[in-house]
């Protein structure tokens, strides 16, 4: 078996010699909307490298090709909260900077990308996607303020492989990590446990893809990362001068019928964002490896029903959890954990339009039974429209208990922002709201 594949792996190189002496192909600019909303949907399917490769087999990446695509999203939204300025509904930063009171009412652009998608030939290619999203941006002030409003590279990668060809794939550059299932089926909320481990990260990634399995492993840059990933480098700093960090993940598609699938895996991430001393602060160094594993699992009956859910939890205990200021010193240091299950039925699928309807709860868990950042769940009903399988119109109830930002999780030092023994993250909070909106790719 590794003598064939080898030796169909080497039968590409002639052919990638006889490509470069053939007269070259014109240039083509072109809009292909179903390819570029799939690409950068940013809710459902989070595997954006094997969509990639998905996309070349469905014929979308042509030799020669360049695909430029834009995507809209834009909201109005509704919120209450039993606490003052705390809401604990995670898409948008959860601080007082931008929500004030008990109640809180806006009408706002949530994020707007610009990606390119191009094929040199029919096994490399490329990726790159701007993005400017001022309500999860982590700059300072409101969201009107020029910190948060930047344009930033969110991924840009190189592709290798086509599957059409060999079962072997890889990847280079800033690319979402290859750990669980992150991906929601509400038609604009992400779930806890996207927020808390959906990895995004500068590395290199190879996978094999073939008889209904999907095996991959990406070599991370250490220190912290964009989003989930952080490793001690050298002498504890957060400088990402050493590849020290890896996620890995196996999963395997069951086909028992044409019209039912069911997809099994699980993920291991060699070192968490968890692994930060107290008080907690977005990208400090850490001071430990704190690994993750994952176990997912999802069902499709048919085009129109999805079921799906996974956990996730940490192998060590979150230093950063442990407030030594007393009376907060009463909690020791925990595992972080999180879940979610969800379902959505979609009715016409694969018509000009698609109606959907979900549910979802998924969860966040930081901290011992009783502390004040123990947990955070998230409840949320959706109803979408998907127009000509490239944009949506949706509508979602929501809800949140428990307010557990990650900035200062369990309290901070030096009453910098908070008097030792302090901490805002409250268990009883409840806040709930609606949100109406749309996202338009083009």
């Amino acid at each position: 078996m590794r003598f064939s594949l080898l030796l169909a792996f080497f039968s590409m190189i002639p052919g990638l010699a006889q490509d470069s002496l053939q007269k070259s192909q014109t240039p083509v600019l072109n809009l292909q909307s179903q390819f570029s909303y799939q690409m950068m949907e940013p809710m459902h399917n989070l595997r954006k490298i094997n969509l990639f490769l998905d996309g070349r087999t469905a014929g979308y990446l042509k030799p020669k090709n360049l695909i430029i695509g834009a995507s809209l999203i834009a909201i109005v939204d509704y919120q209450q909260s039993s606490h003052d300025s705390k809401f604990g509904y995670l898409m948008r930063h959860p601080t007082s900077n931008n929500q004030i009171g008990k109640e809180v009412l806006e009408a706002v652009v949530h994020s707007f990308q610009l990606s390119a998608s191009g094929s040199i030939n029919h096994w490399l290619g490329a990726y790159a996607e701007l993005l400017y999203n001022p309500q999860q941006n982590f700059g300072q002030g409101t969201i009107t303020d020029k910190d948060r409003n930047q344009v930033l590279m969110r991924k840009a990668f190189i592709v290798f492989g086509n599957l059409n060809d060999f079962p072997i794939y890889g990847a280079l550059g800033k690319m979402d990590t290859p750990f669980g299932q992150t991906g929601s089926v509400s038609p604009f909320t992400n779930s806890s446990v996207w927020h808390a481990f959906g990895g995004l990260a500068y590395g290199a990634q190879i996978g094999f893809n073939r008889w209904n399995l999907d095996a991959s492993i990406m070599a991370v840059q250490g220190g912290a990362q964009f989003r989930a990933l952080n490793t001690p480098v050298g002498d504890t700093t957060n400088v990402p001068s050493m590849i020290n960090n890896f996620v890995a993940d196996i999963n395997y598609e069951i086909n028992w019928k044409e019209d039912l699938k069911i997809k099994v895996g699980g993920s291991y991430m060699h070192g968490s964002t968890y692994s930060t001393a107290f008080p907690v602060f977005h990208f400090d160094p850490a001071v430990i490896h704190n690994p993750a594993w994952t176990a997912y699992a999802r069902m499709d009956v048919g085009k129109q029903l999805i079921l799906k859910g996974s956990f996730v939890k940490t192998l060590k205990v979150w230093p950063g959890t442990y407030n030594p200021n007393p009376p907060l010193n009463i909690f020791p240091a925990s595992k972080v954990s999180s879940m979610d299950i969800g379902a959505r039925y979609l009715l016409f699928p694969d018509q000009k339009y698609s109606y959907a309807i979900s549910g979802e709860f998924s969860n966040f868990i930081a901290g011992p039974e009783g502390a004040p950042w123990e947990r955070q769940n998230q409840i949320v009903a959706g109803f979408s429209v998907e127009i000509e399988q490239s944009s949506r119109l949706f509508l979602e109830l929501f809800r949140t208990d428990g307010y557990v930002p990650l900035n200062w999780i369990s309290g901070s030092n030096a009453n910098a922002p908070f008097p030792p023994g302090v901490t805002h993250s409250q268990s009883d909070v409840i806040s709930h709201g609606v949100v109406v909106g749309a996202l338009l790719t083009f």
